[in-house]
């Protein structure tokens, strides 16, 4: 939890910032993307995927609509310039203009102004282009990121994880807009399908990125991310909401 003081929690974000503008552009990302961008208002935002036909993840996004035909699309750093060449190549005759743009994003705890951020279990905004000294280290980011059990590109996310495994199909797809590439996959899931695996947050002393998981002396899952009294790993559907799991020789318990 954030400590609650006079002045707001602040954290640096790293982001590599994409924009799509253009007579065409709410077309051409209603018909790329995850979630329904046709629904957003100028000032509005909402989380997506760009997916391959497979449903494998390209990029993870924060859609923001800054006018009627200007987006501005914010992922992670790495994601950036995989993202840029994607859309670029789908474009075909779209009239829109595919850009990188330059900011600094901060997250501000308790602000009201700013791109909403919902990673932090906590009410958060994003800022950009603000110069704001950091009250919050990047591992106390990083354990408010695992207390809320958020997916981490290259931790909990990358091109062999199904988005409903991490739980993306709670907020970042719509199930009722039209289609997108890997749309036929991810509805076969949502309505036919069953998961084997999903990610829990966990309770244990001590874990490392990596470390085995076990129950019922049974391989269960492995850790993705953890910091001290806390884990993030991907667990079989089967192990029970109470079960008393091991990694190694501790003791771990589902959150």
């Amino acid at each position: 939890m954030v400590a609650q003081t006079s002045q707001p929690a602040v954290a640096l974000r790293p982001r590599a910032f994409v924009r799509v503008a253009g007579s065409d552009a709410e077309d051409y990302l209603q018909r790329m993307v995850s979630n329904d961008v046709e629904a957003l208002a100028a000032g509005d935002t909402c989380d997506a995927l760009l997916l391959t036909p497979k449903a494998r993840l390209i990029a993870t996004l924060r859609i923001w609509r800054r006018g009627s035909d200007d987006f501005l699309l914010l992922t992670e750093p790495e994601l950036g310039d995989g993202l840029l060449a994607e859309l670029r190549r789908m474009r075909f005759a779209a009239k829109c203009e595919i850009e990188p743009e330059h900011h600094s994003s901060t997250i501000v705890f308790g602000g009201d102004e700013g791109i909403p951020n919902h990673d932090y279990g906590e009410p958060a905004r994003e800022v950009l282009d603000v110069e704001l000294e950091p009250t919050l280290a990047e591992a106390e980011l990083e354990r408010l990121r695992i207390e809320a059990g958020t997916p981490r590109y290259g931790r909990e996310l990358d091109d062999r994880v199904l988005p409903a495994e991490a739980g993306l199909d709670k907020t970042h797809i719509s199930f009722t807009k039209g289609c997108y590439p890997g749309q036929e996959p991810i509805a076969r899931l949502h309505y036919r399908g069953h998961l084997n695996r999903r990610l829990r947050v966990l309770d244990v002393e001590s874990a490392n990125p990596g470390d085995e998981i076990e129950y019922d002396g049974k391989s269960v899952g492995r850790i993705t991310s953890a910091v001290p009294g806390l884990a993030l790993a991907y667990v079989r559907e089967e192990v029970p909401d109470d079960a008393e799991l091991s990694i190694g020789s501790r003791t771990a318990r589902l959150h």
